[in-house]
């Protein structure tokens, strides 16, 4: 393959998984990040990967550190600063963008920002490439098959935990001041605010969780990525209360290597159910550590558009951007999915 990816925020948690995961796949990382003594150090951990220190908001500095490079992965938060300094850059270098935003304001800004100029360019921009956001909008893809719209579309996450680190941590922050503390819903068609609290439910998850509290209206990227391309009346999403304790702890902790491949021993099911008319359609996915299954599917996603395996141009999520259940099923040594319906 050889191909070479610039990494911006390539010491990050998530960051560092991206990397490996380039690496595992024969592609030629680039580090780059605004601490260049974070990127020296990284760089001594993979021999031959040359490290490029740019400060965001430094032009010049970005266009070097992608010079060359055949895409980028933007794994850098909070992502309200850095998405459209690193998409600029991209666009002036002339190559396809992807990042692992899971900021809902973020992923609106790029496609309202950026949706024509990167179809002009003829280039992809694919956000919330990751967990959040890219997981979700390709389960409800590939769960809806034929159908081009839904009245429903039903997101639960069962984590067995969130240990969250400070990059989501301080995410989250942005997002919340950016919309003054309301939260998001997606009703009627359409996005909307409100102030009410979030609905204690129980949701029937499949084996081997079966059925647990949850909180509803938990809004994740999805509720931007999966609208972007399949028209659905309503978007719900629910998570379960163990991970929302620990990511609203006081004094929340980070996650904690516990395999050789430094994935914390978190496990995870991702429940999505879509309906239409009388219809239901379902998929299901398990895995292990939210943050390093986004690297296979930023990764994934780069792989793909550098071999022409895509079906949009422009600003695209990823059930837009490829073939759902084709993509999925590349992820076979990350993930388990079920399709039922």
């Amino acid at each position: 393959m050889g191909q070479t990816v610039a990494v911006f925020g390539a010491y990050g948690h998530t960051g560092r998984f991206v990397v490996a995961e380039l690496r595992a796949r024969g592609f030629h990382p680039v580090l780059v990040g605004r601490d260049a003594g974070k990127l020296a150090a990284l760089a001594a951990e993979h021999p031959g990967s040359e490290a490029r220190p740019a400060p965001v908001e430094d032009a010049d500095a970005l266009d070097r550190a992608l010079a060359g490079a055949d895409a980028v992965i933007n794994c850098a938060g909070p992502f309200a600063s850095t998405v459209a300094p690193v998409v600029e850059a991209a666009l002036r270098a002339g190559i396809p963008y992807v990042d692992v935003a899971a900021e809902i304001e973020a992923n609106l800004d790029t496609f309202a920002l950026f949706a024509d100029r990167a179809r002009a360019a003829g280039t992809l921009v694919v956000p919330a490439m990751a967990f959040y956001g890219g997981l979700g909008d390709l389960l409800a893809t590939a769960a809806a098959g034929d159908w081009t719209a839904a009245d429903e579309v039903h997101i639960a996450y069962g984590l067995s935990s969130w240990h969250p680190t400070p990059g989501t941590l301080l995410s989250g922050a942005v997002s919340r001041e950016r919309r003054g503390d309301r939260r998001l819903r997606h009703t009627g068609g359409r996005l909307t605010h409100h102030q009410d609290e979030l609905p204690a439910l129980q949701w029937d998850f499949p084996a081997p969780l079966g059925s647990r509290p949850v909180l509803g209206e938990f809004a994740m990227a999805d509720i931007v990525t999966v609208p972007s391309h399949l028209s659905v009346t309503d978007l719900h999403s629910y998570m379960t209360v163990e991970a929302v304790r620990d990511l609203t702890a006081p004094q929340a902790t980070a996650p904690v290597p516990a395999d050789e491949q430094g994935r914390s021993d978190q496990t995870f099911l991702v429940d999505v159910v879509v309906r239409s008319g009388g219809e239901q359609r379902r998929a299901v996915a398990r895995g292990r550590d939210i943050y390093a299954v986004s690297a296979p599917l930023a990764v994934e996603a780069v792989h793909r558009i550098l071999t022409g395996q895509t079906r949009a141009v422009g600003v695209a999520a990823a059930g837009a951007a490829f073939d759902p259940v084709d993509f999925l099923q590349a992820l076979a040594g990350h993930l388990t999915v079920e399709l039922t319906g």
